[in-house]
This record gives C-alpha cells, sequence and structure tokens, in this order.
C-alpha cells in the first residue's frame, strides 16, 4: 500500500486589507480590516498553531498597483494591498503567544542593504528560538523603484543577479563572521565573546561591498529558512542554488508536476538533492460541514468577491493594463520586466479579458477546491500524489473564519488519512521542515563559501 506524504502547511497572508482574494473584505463577517491591531495577529497565530500550520507566510510589497486604467484609483477603493504594513513588526508579537508556529517574513532586497538586514533576520532568528524564514524577492514594480528614488526597475535577470550577490554578502555574515563557541559568557573573566573566535568579513561583490563584524551572535538557525517564488528560467536556477522552499502557482496537478519536475532537475544540477527543496502550491479553501454548506458559502463569497479588483491585481504582475482590451479582444503580454511566470501563463491559455474575468471570480487566480472535510481532504492529496509538491500555501477568504473552518473541518480528515501531522516537531522551523538539524544542509551552496 502506498504511504500517504505528509502534507506541509502555510496560512499565506499578508499585513493588509485586500491580499489575494480580492472584495472580500466587503464581507459582513470579514474583519481583515482589523490588520492594524495586535490582537488580531496575535489570535491569528494561536489560532494556526492549534490547527499545526507549520507556518504563517507573510506576503509583502513596497510599491503600489498602478497599471490597470493608469492609476491607483482602484487600488484604493478595493484595498488591493494597500495601505499595506510592515510584515517584520508583527513576529515578535506572534511569537511570545505560541512556541512551535513558524514565519516567513517577505523582503525585497532592493529596500534595505544586506548588512543591517542580516541583523534584523539575527533578531528575529533569537526572538522566536528559531521559527523565522525569510522569501527572497528581487521586486517587479515600477511603482516601487520609482519610490525608492530609481528610475525604474533593472531588467529581469539582472535582479538575480544582484540577488546573488546581496546572498553571497549574507552568508559571510550570518555563517561565517561568529564561530559556534565564540559566546563564552564567562563572567569571572569578564569575557563575553572571545575576539579570536569572531572575524570581519570582506565582500567585494558586483553590487554590495561591505568589510565589518556581524554585529548579532550566532542564531539558533543562523541563516533564517529560505523562500523563494521564481519560476522563470533564471528564478529556477536562483531558486537551484539559495531556496529551501519554493512556492509555485498552477492550474491543475500536471502543470504544477511540470514545474515540480523542473525545479527539482535545477536543484540536482546544481550539487543537491531533490528532497532538498519543499515545493509549495498557492490554494484557496472554501470549507464546510457538508458539501452544501460549502457551497452555500461560496456562493455568498462571490456575491462580495470583486473580479475586477483581481484584474488590477493580474495587470500589476504582468505589467499589462488590462481594462485597454475589449472583452473577447486578443491581449497581448509580451515580454515585459515584471512576473514572467504571470505572463507566460497568459500567454499559454490565450486568456482574454472575459477569460480572465472569469478564473478571478472570488477576486484571485489560484485553483479553488469547495467541500466538506473528506472532499477537500481528498482533493488536497490528489494534488500531491499527481504533481509532487510538498504542501500548500493557503489564502485567506473571509476572515478569520475561512483558517478557523479550515482548521476545524479539513484538518481532522487529513489526519485520519494520514497525510498531516498529529503534533509539532522538535527543533527549530527548519528542522522539522526537513530533520537534519538547525542548520543548512552541508550540501547548500551558502556551506561551500
Amino acid at each position: 500500500m502506498k504511504e500517504t506524504k505528509e502534507i506541509l502547511l502555510n496560512a499565506f497572508n499578508m499585513n493588509c486589507v485586500g491580499h489575494i482574494n480580492h472584495g472580500l473584505w466587503t464581507h459582513p463577517r470579514d474583519r481583515s480590516h482589523e490588520y492594524k491591531k495586535l490582537d488580531d495577529w496575535t489570535d491569528l497565530a494561536r489560532t494556526l498553531e492549534r490547527g499545526l500550520f507549520d507556518g504563517l507566510f507573510l506576503a509583502d510589497i513596497v510599491g503600489v498597483y498602478d497599471i490597470y486604467q493608469g492609476s491607483a484609483d482602484l487600488t484604493l477603493k478595493e484595498s488591493i494591498q494597500l495601505p499595506v504594513n510592515d510584515p517584520a513588526m508583527l513576529v515578535s508579537a506572534m511569537a511570545s503567544v505560541t512556541r512551535d508556529l513558524g514565519f516567513g517574513i517577505t523582503v525585497n532586497i532592493g529596500v534595505e542593504h544586506p548588512y543591517t538586514f542580516a541583523r534584523r533576520m539575527s533578531t528575529l532568528d533569537h526572538l522566536t528560538e528559531g521559527r523565522i524564514g525569510w522569501n527572497i524577492v528581487t521586486g517587479y514594480l515600477d511603482s516601487a523603484a520609482h519610490a525608492l528614488g530609481q528610475d525604474g526597475m533593472i531588467a529581469h535577470d539582472d535582479r538575480y543577479d544582484r540577488a546573488d550577490d546581496y546572498l553571497d554578502l549574507l552568508y559571510k555574515l550570518w555563517e561565517g563572521s561568529w564561530d559556534d563557541d565564540a559566546v563564552v559568557l564567562d563572567k569571572a573573566r569578564r569575557i563575553y565573546a572571545e575576539p579570536g573566535r569572531v572575524r570581519k568579513i570582506r565582500h567585494d561583490g558586483p553590487y554590495y561591498r561591505s568589510h565589518g563584524y556581524h554585529l548579532a551572535e550566532p542564531s539558533p538557525q543562523r541563516t533564517p529558512v529560505l523562500y523563494q517564488a521564481g519560476a522563470s528560467g533564471r528564478g529556477k536556477r536562483f531558486a537551484a542554488r539559495h531556496a529551501e522552499c519554493i512556492f509555485i502557482g498552477a492550474t491543475d496537478p500536471a502543470a504544477a508536476g511540470r514545474t515540480v519536475k523542473a525545479l527539482r532537475e535545477e536543484v540536482v544540477a546544481a550539487g543537491r538533492r531533490a528532497e532538498d527543496v519543499k515545493i509549495f502550491l498557492g490554494i484557496t479553501v472554501v470549507a464546510g460541514r457538508t458539501v452544501a454548506e460549502a457551497e452555500h458559502s461560496l456562493s455568498d463569497y462571490l456575491d462580495h468577491a470583486s473580479p475586477e479588483a483581481g484584474l488590477a491585481h493580474f495587470s500589476a504582475g504582468s505589467g499589462v493594463d488590462i481594462s485597454r482590451f475589449d472583452l473577447d479582444e486578443p491581449i497581448s503580454y509580451g515580454t515585459g520586466n515584471a512576473i514572467q511566470s504571470v505572463t507566460q501563463l497568459a500567454r499559454e491559455k490565450g486568456w482574454t479579458k472575459r477569460q480572465l474575468l472569469k478564473e478571478l471570480a472570488i477576486g484571485g487566480r489560484y485553483p479553488l477546491i469547495v467541500g466538506d472535510g473528506a472532499r477537500v481532504a481528498a482533493e488536497l492529496i490528489r494534488w500531491v500524489e499527481e504533481s509532487g509538491i510538498d504542501g500548500f500555501n493557503l489564502t485567506r477568504t473571509v476572515v478569520p473564519e475561512s483558517y478557523e473552518t479550515f482548521i476545524d473541518i479539513v484538518v481532522p480528515e487529513l489526519q485520519v488519512r494520514g497525510a498531516y501531522k498529529t503534533s509539532y516537531g522538535s527543533g527549530s522551523l527548519r528542522n522539522r521542515m526537513f530533520g537534519y538539524g538547525d542548520r543548512l544542509s552541508s550540501r547548500h551552496y551558502a556551506r561551500t563559501l
């Protein structure tokens, strides 16, 4: 009998009102507008830990979506990831009310110098006792570049070249500046850290330069768990070198399977093992005690969703102003400087504006699973078995009920099928996910520097 693979699960969220499934902030039971309240986040963290979620993954952007209709008007009206607050500021509070839940935060490499960013992540790794991860993004919004005083985004592949240099410097700080036994905490001899066990790093790369000591002593993981979501050719090569967890999008298990196969082949070509990365798929679930209840909830949600807001989000990701096209007019997606995986999928599907609006009925484009616990659990397991993914990024619909319903209805069904843990493992976020300890694998690129 084939052994059922244990599914990994992240809650996918953002420190804002509208994240993926747009328009649902208007639902009378939705509380996403309370994102500014710390209690809202600590309550969520407790809920997710009750459901044994591996992590809360927090997306982020530093620009605005202003491609659709050539302005940010709809973005503001529908709160399409605007306003958006800093995700990192939430972690310490959520960590203080949980023991096991992991946290992945998105930080754009173009926003902060790696020297100070290294300290910030080490601080969070200390405060969470080894439960922090970093989603590496290179940015894609010209609005972000302009707000940061730049003329515009640099070319797509050049952004990954810069990211390689950024990571090389970070590895030197996190992995090489302090020895494991540098801190002796010897009060009698008045020696906190042995000077001979701490060294100044020197990095003179094509994009970044730094000569200095890492400001933080070694944290439980040293390097945070590394997340990445790049499906272009250059993005896959970057992931093969650096990523431990990779996020993908796909419309069906077969498409996901092709992406998984290509990613694992790149990882092996980079000198690692195929299982050295965990691959997550973005998914939306509407669950109910019965199938009829779930379908009723979906109908209710669709009455409040905004497919047009989803178009505005899609326009930003593709770099194409979809508002300029008639409903059935062919759309020229081109090969712009935005998210290449978005434009590639749109070209392959030949999506018109009418078809996109249908795809975006619930406000977002992630695959949608609707049903009772048994149906949803079976469908999640099917995705894993047919595609080879390791788990899911579960998007929110109406909050907090979407997470609560999933935990109360779907999690027990997954557990009965042996597809989900019944308790947390031990150690750091990395050890719980991979089982080889708190530090980066010996096969990881960083361990060769």
